[in-house]
């Protein structure tokens, strides 16, 4: 088994698209990562109807900051087919905040073809660099 498929069984495992209550849904989309100390770490996507959800990707990384960590390797978003999905500009920018080499995230684009691409790229000229210390 590849690491991509790790993630991605691991992501699918607490992918459970179920209503949480009238007001939130949960589970639609589910997102691994893995970090560079090699711990793996999911979350779901939560829906809310006052818009105060937030992505699977940052669930995932919230549970990776709960356990000590904060730099990640991999990372992948299940979405409700099956299918892979970037991350939103939202999850984009919180990742690219945790730390200064986090342009070297690697994100898969396509189960299938592995086709993958560097945060970097998704996230060009990006504004903060100069605050990290050097």
């Amino acid at each position: 088994m590849d690491i991509w498929e790790e993630l991605y069984t691991a992501a699918r495992k607490v992918q459970n698209d179920r209503a949480v209550s009238p007001f939130i849904d949960a589970g639609g989309v589910a997102a691994a990562l893995r970090t560079k100390a090699g711990n793996i770490y999911t979350g779901v996507c939560i829906d809310t109807a006052a818009s105060l959800g937030m992505c699977a990707e940052r669930n995932a990384i919230a549970c990776m900051i709960t356990h000590g960590e904060s730099r990640i390797e991999k990372i992948l978003a299940v979405m409700r087919d099956g299918k892979i999905g970037p991350p939103c500009c939202v999850c984009r920018e919180f990742m690219m905040q945790l730390d200064r080499d986090s342009g070297e995230i690697e994100i898969l684009l396509d189960y299938e073809t592995r086709e993958t691409v560097r945060l970097k790229k998704l996230v060009p000229q990006w504004w903060g660099y100069g605050r990290f210390e050097p």
